[in-house]
Formats: structure tokens, sequence, C-alpha cells
């Protein structure tokens, strides 16, 4: 079989999340600056080789003191971590679909994560570019990356939610 390499098409993608602010809304945030390489036998993205990663110093939630935190050593410190990684173990057909598996990588900690992964198959574009669409959603906890820092709320809770729920829209293109 062939290897197909790919590569993210910045101007239609977007690497997402939210988190609960207050116990009640949710922030929303993303990273503008990221890269990946993705291997495919022809263009089967079961098992794909997927390596992606994301410059801290990206962040935006539209609020510059906001970003200014994260990007702090309370949240991602990256001054000492300057980048958020994602390494593939598999990637495994369920029904229409895939789930995908591997190692994030968030202030120096390493953890296995499975995430649904919504294939919304291959197109050509009106310039004979191959695209691929990919939608990988799910929820982590920050904590587990030691992502630690919050301040409790006079009426009982906490300011910043532990739960991060993904949205990261990839259009692919085959190179």
């Amino acid at each position: 079989m062939a290897t197909t390499n790919w590569t993210i098409d910045p101007t239609h993608s977007e690497i997402g999340f939210k988190v609960k602010h207050m116990m009640f809304t949710n922030v929303s945030g993303k990273f503008n600056e990221y890269e990946a390489t993705i291997a495919t036998e022809d263009d089967n993205f079961e098992n794909a080789n997927i390596e992606f990663s994301a410059n801290i110093d990206s962040i935006s939630t539209n609020n510059t003191d906001r970003d200014n935190h994260l990007k702090s050593a309370d949240f991602f410190d990256a001054d000492n971590f300057p980048k958020l990684t994602f390494k593939a173990t598999s990637l495994t057909k369920k029904g229409e679909d895939y789930e995908i598996a591997g190692d994030l990588s968030l202030r120096g900690v390493t953890k296995s994560v499975t995430l649904p992964a919504e294939f919304s198959g291959l197109m050509k574009d009106p310039w004979g570019n191959t695209k691929a669409g990919l939608n990988i959603s799910g929820k982590i906890n920050r904590k587990d990356w030691g992502l630690n820092w919050n301040s409790a709320l006079e009426a009982g809770g906490v300011l910043v939610g532990e739960e991060v729920k993904l949205n990261i829209e990839l259009q692919l293109v085959k190179l």
C-alpha cells in the first residue's frame, strides 16, 4: 500500500475548547498556531500515523488578561512548556466514524486519551485538492496534566471548571 501524507488546512480548521466559568457558563478558546503530520495507507485513515502540536502562546479566549493568565505558570506555563503535543497510538473505525487514542502532553505531563472522531469523508475542492474532514470531540480533566489553579467562589463552587470539552474541526489536505 502507498503512504499518503496529509496536512491541516489552517483556514478551514479550529483547535477549540470550552471550560465552565463560575460553575454555569462556558468560556471558549482556541489555539491559533498548530501543525500536524498525518500519514495514511492510501485514503484509509484507520491506523493513521498522526502527530500534532499547538503553540501555547497562540491561545486565544478573546480576552488578553485571561490569555496571559492561561500562559502563566498557574496554567500552561508557556515559558517552560511552549507546546501542547498529541501523538496518536491508534485510530480505530467505529461504524462510519473513528475513535482516536494517543498520548497528550501538556506542562511536561503525558497521559493517554481516547476521543471520538467523526469522519466527514473525502472530497475534491474546486482546485483539485483532495480534502478530508475530521471532528474530534471529547472531554479531559485539566488537573490530570497539572493545570490545577482555581479560586473558590463565595457562594460555593469554584471559578474554573476541571472538565475541558474539546471541539477540534480539522480539514485535511492530501499532499
